[in-house]
């Protein structure tokens, strides 16, 4: 699949092939959606807990006798139906972690590269540079290059232009600025376009092929 490529000002430079076994691979969206449910997963703290009857405070006696009262029979004040009480299958902390091979997880990123590339959703710039930090030019060459679609940007090294890059971009509400080797398949998916310059395409190729 051969795509243009673009310089930061929206400018046609040339022409490249990109990689076959990557983004013309085969689709499989099931696979696709077993990562993204694994890495949904694995982000979740597990960390939620609520108290149980013997967790709470206070109830150490029995609120009234047991029998001649003409009530229902109680043994603590934090059982669940008090108010205050514990509670009765209470969230309790646990791991939500998913475990996936890796050559599953590099298919699965195959399969989303290939159908963003497909609905030329991937965007080659020969390099992403800006003279300056501001917020402006990184939103004037996102303009130019993708219009008004929300933008992934690839940047391959955090060399002395990344700094400039990431402070461009952060207050971008709808771009995000992501290292090529860390390309994952919530942001892939998440974004219509996904703005690489061409040295992303051999940190792909290492990673993925």
């Amino acid at each position: 699949m051969k795509v243009d490529v673009f310089n930061m000002k929206g400018e046609k430079v040339k022409t490249v092939e990109l990689p076959a076994e990557i983004f013309e691979a085969p689709v499989n969206v099931d696979l696709m959606h077993q990562a993204y449910l694994q890495q949904m997963a694995n982000a979740r703290l597990g960390t939620h807990k609520t108290k149980v009857r013997g967790e709470v405070a206070g109830g150490g006696r029995k609120p009234w006798r047991q029998k001649g009262t003409g009530r229902a029979r109680q043994g603590s004040t934090r059982a669940a139906q008090w108010v205050g009480g514990g509670r009765i299958h209470a969230p309790r902390p646990r791991k939500y972690t998913q475990h996936m091979p890796k050559q599953m997880r590099r298919a699965a990123l195959r399969s989303a590269l290939s159908v963003k590339a497909a609905d030329a959703g991937v965007v080659i710039v020969d390099e992403i540079t800006l003279q300056e930090p501001k917020t402006r030019l990184m939103a004037e060459a996102l303009n130019l290059l993708v219009g008004e679609a929300t933008a992934l940007v690839l940047v391959v090294e955090k060399d002395a232009n990344y700094d400039v890059v990431a402070r461009s971009t952060r207050n971008l509400p709808d771009a995000k600025l992501l290292m090529a080797n860390y390309l994952n398949i919530r942001d892939i998916l998440g974004y219509d376009k996904l703005v690489m310059p061409l040295k992303a395409l051999d940190v792909l190729k290492s990673h993925l092929v």
